[in-house]
C-alpha cells in the first residue's frame, strides 16, 4: 500500500468519523450497529454463492469478503471493529491487511459469532450505549441474537442519511475508483486481443480475468461478454464455448473491483464479418460518449444529459440512414429508446448501482421520468460524484417489432442487414470536480 492511499485512507476515515458523529447526533442515536453480513447457502445444499459485505460496513473498512462481522460506531470515540476469525481448518481465517489504518479501530477477534449459541470468552458483546441503531442484513439473524441488542432495526432516515455520505466519494475513494478502473482497462485489453485471435465468449471471459487479476467469484458483477446477436442482450448471462463461425461484433461490459471500490466499463468492438456500417456505428457511439462526458459538471441534472443523449442517438440514426426523418422525430416518437432502452448511466461507488441515485438530498424519492423508466440517476450533479456515462444502441427485435407496424420512416433493410451485430454500448466511469469532471476511464 503506499503511503499517499494510507494518507487518503487517514483522511477518509477520519471524514467519515465526524460525518457519522454530526449524522447519529442529527438523528438522535448515541451508537450504531453495522452487521456485514453473511452469505447463505443454496436451497437444500451445503455451499454458498459470492459473497458481499454490506455497502456502509465497507465504506469504512475497504473489505468486501468479510462475514459475520460488526462494525460500532459511537461519536467521540474509536470505532470498534469486531471481526469474526475462527480457528478452522476447512477455510483460511479472515486476516486483516498489514496496513496502517487498522491502527485507526479498536479490533476484537473473535472464533465465535454473535448468533452463535455458544458461551464463552470468545462471545461477541457488542457495547451499544444510549440510544443505539442496528443496519445491515440483520433479518436473517436469530431473534435471539436482535433482542439483547436493545437498538432501533434498520431505521429509514437515518440509512437514507448514510446513503447520501456515500453518493460523494472522498479522494481516498475516487483513488481506488481510479485503481479499479485501472485492473479492469487491462482485462479488456486481453479481451479485444482476444477476439481478434478469434476466441470464443468463454475464452475471451478467461482472457478478461487473468488481466485483470482476479477469480470469477470476485468479480463485482458477472461480466458480459457477448458476441454477435447476444451484443444486444442488455445482461446477457451466458459464455458460448465456441466461436462463432462470423465474427460481427463483441460487446464486453466488466469490471474489477479495488478495496471493495467498484469499475464497470463497457467496450464494444466491429469484428471482421461485420458491415462496414456496424463499424461507422461504433465510431459514433464513441464520439457519442466522448461529448457526454465532457458534459459532466456541477449543476447539470443528468436527467438533462439522458435526455441529451437520446436526441444525439437520433441524430445519429439519421446520419447512418437507420431513420429517414429527423432526430427530433425519433426522439419524440419512441423511435430513439426502442434503439436504446436503458438509462445514460447510474452513481458507481462499493455498489455498482450505487446508492441514493433515485433520491433527493433529504431522502425523499426522485424516481425516473415516465418516459425513461430505466434510468438509475435523477440527480444534479455535484462535485465528488462518481457517475457512469454509457449510451448505447441495439438492434433488439422485440423493442423494434411494434415499430414495424407504423409508418416511422426507419430504414427497415438496414436495421435486418445489422442485427446479426447485436449492439453497441460505450461505457466509462466520471468523477464530478469542482470544475468540471475527470475521466476514470483514460
Amino acid at each position: 500500500m503506499s503511503t499517499t492511499l494510507f494518507n487518503l485512507q487517514h483522511d477518509h476515515i477520519a471524514h467519515l468519523q465526524r460525518a457519522y458523529s454530526d449524522i447519529l447526533t442529527d438523528h438522535g442515536f448515541d451508537s450504531l450497529a453495522i452487521y456485514s453480513g453473511h452469505a447463505s447457502e443454496h436451497f437444500a445444499d451445503d455451499h454458498t454463492p459470492p459473497f458481499q459485505a454490506y455497502g456502509h460496513f465497507m465504506h469504512w473498512v475497504g473489505l468486501a469478503d468479510v462475514q459475520h462481522s460488526w462494525l460500532i460506531i459511537q461519536p467521540g470515540e474509536r470505532p470498534q471493529l469486531y471481526l469474526y476469525a475462527p480457528a478452522d481448518f476447512w477455510h483460511l481465517p479472515t486476516q486483516l491487511p498489514d496496513e496502517p489504518w487498522v491502527e485507526a479501530f479498536d479490533v476484537h477477534l473473535s472464533s465465535n459469532t454473535i448468533d452463535s449459541n455458544e458461551t464463552g470468552s470468545d462471545k461477541i458483546s457488542l457495547p451499544l450505549s444510549g440510544n443505539a441503531a442496528v443496519i445491515g442484513d440483520i433479518e436473517r439473524l436469530p431473534t435471539c441474537t436482535l433482542q439483547p441488542l436493545k437498538a432501533e432495526r434498520h431505521p429509514e432516515r437515518l440509512v437514507h442519511a448514510l446513503d447520501e455520505l456515500r453518493l460523494f466519494k472522498t479522494p481516498y475513494e475516487v483513488a481506488c475508483l481510479r485503481e479499479a478502473n485501472r485492473l479492469a482497462i487491462a482485462g479488456h485489453q486481453a479481451s479485444q486481443a482476444a477476439f481478434i485471435g478469434a476466441a470464443g465468449e468463454l475464452d475471451i471471459q478467461l482472457a478478461y480475468l487473468a488481466a485483470s487479476r482476479q477469480r470469477e467469484s470476485n468479480v463485482p458483477y458477472q461480466n458480459i461478454i457477448g458476441l454477435n446477436e447476444h451484443a444486444g442482450v442488455l445482461h446477457y448471462q451466458h459464455y458460448d464455448l465456441q466461436p462463432p463461425k462470423q465474427r460481427y461484433s463483441l460487446l464486453v461490459d466488466a469490471g474489477r473491483r479495488f478495496r471493495g471500490y467498484c469499475a464497470d466499463i463497457t467496450r464494444t468492438y466491429a469484428g471482421p464479418d461485420a458491415p462496414v456500417a456496424f463499424g461507422e456505428l461504433v465510431t459514433a457511439m464513441q464520439a457519442l460518449k466522448k461529448e457526454l462526458v465532457s458534459s459532466v459538471a456541477p449543476g447539470v441534472s443528468f436527467v438533462t444529459l439522458h435526455e441529451q443523449m437520446h436526441q444525439q442517438l437520433g441524430e445519429i440514426l439519421v446520419a447512418n440512414d437507420l431513420f429517414k426523418g429527423t432526430a427530433e422525430q425519433a426522439v419524440a416518437e419512441g423511435v430513439t429508446r426502442a434503439f436504446c432502452p436503458h438509462g445514460l448511466g447510474h452513481s458507481l461507488g462499493l455498489q455498482v448501482h450505487d446508492v441514493a441515485g433515485l433520491r433527493h438530498p433529504d431522502g425523499t424519492p426522485a424516481p425516473a421520468p415516465e418516459q425513461h423508466p430505466a434510468l438509475r440517476l435523477t440527480r444534479t450533479l455535484r462535485p465528488g460524484m462518481v457517475v457512469t456515462i454509457e449510451p448505447g444502441l441495439y438492434f433488439i427485435n422485440m423493442l423494434l417489432a411494434p415499430l414495424r407496424n407504423t409508418d416511422l420512416p426507419i430504414n427497415w433493410q438496414l436495421v435486418d442487414q445489422l442485427a446479426p451485430c447485436g449492439g453497441i454500448r460505450i461505457e466509462d466511469n466520471v468523477a464530478v470536480t469542482e470544475s468540471g469532471f475527470t475521466n476514470l476511464t483514460p
